[in-house]
């Protein structure tokens, strides 16, 4: 594996007690790529990502961002998307704004305003008069608007509708900039495979292939959901 690699797994193993989440993991993500983890729910995905925000430990093997294992260091230079929300629902979108200008030495809030803009939300709105569409769209403004080297989003286009999706996608590709990195897990292939550089196949645990997601459609001459369907029979 390349030494320069923004994120590397090597040989990566998670078990939760006796049952094995990971088996045998390598991964190896370079800088300026967006990245589709894809498989089904339960595959492992989530368990990836964790074991990249230093929100797990590995059972066996180990995770290097740029080089070194996950550390107070490392949440400096990832910007994290859970699949879950972490807000309050009495917040108002400014603290919520200010506590990331807080948390965060990175995080453009001028940037984050302009993005909040496009949406017709207000600093004053509060997270739970949002609709869940706008909610997700208010958490993905606040990981974008960090200048991050690698951005890591679990199931970002989950739970909203169709134009929510297109947003989401919109906003990841240009607000990074180019020698960062975006991992997105996801089921839903198809909303995701046209922004997509490189793709990973994660079934029961185990990696099945991690190639240019140009060069796999090409060898199959079919789209990136096809081959994951056919291949695999998700």
């Amino acid at each position: 594996m390349s030494t320069s690699s923004l994120l590397r797994l090597e040989h990566v193993q998670k078990n939760y007690g006796k049952t094995p989440a990971l088996s045998n993991v390598n991964l190896d993500i370079q800088s300026g790529r967006i990245v589709g983890l894809l498989g089904p729910n339960g595959s492992g995905k989530t368990t990836i990502i964790k074991l990249i925000n230093g929100l797990l430990q590995p059972t066996a093997g180990q995770v290097l961002i740029h080089g070194a294992k996950p550390s107070p260091e490392s949440k400096k230079v990832i910007s994290y998307l859970p699949d879950t929300t972490y807000l309050g629902e009495n917040m108002r979108i400014k603290e919520i704004f200010a506590m990331f200008r807080d948390f965060y030495s990175d995080f453009d809030e001028e940037k984050a305003n302009q993005l909040l803009n496009d949406l017709n939300l207000k600093l004053t709105d509060r997270l739970k008069n949002l609709s869940k569409g706008n909610k997700e769209k208010v958490q993905l403004i606040l990981v974008m608007s960090r200048k991050a080297d690698l951005y890591v989003l679990d199931e970002p286009i989950g739970g909203v509708d169709p134009a929510a999706r297109d947003y989401i996608l919109k906003t990841i590709i240009q607000n990074r900039s180019s020698d960062s990195s975006v991992l997105i897990s996801t089921h839903l292939i198809s909303d995701i495979e046209d922004i997509l550089d490189d793709v990973i196949f994660i079934k029961d645990g185990e990696i099945l292939l991690q190639e240019d997601a140009q060069e796999l459609r090409q060898k199959h001459n079919e789209s990136i959901d096809h081959i994951f369907r056919d291949q695999f029979r998700i």
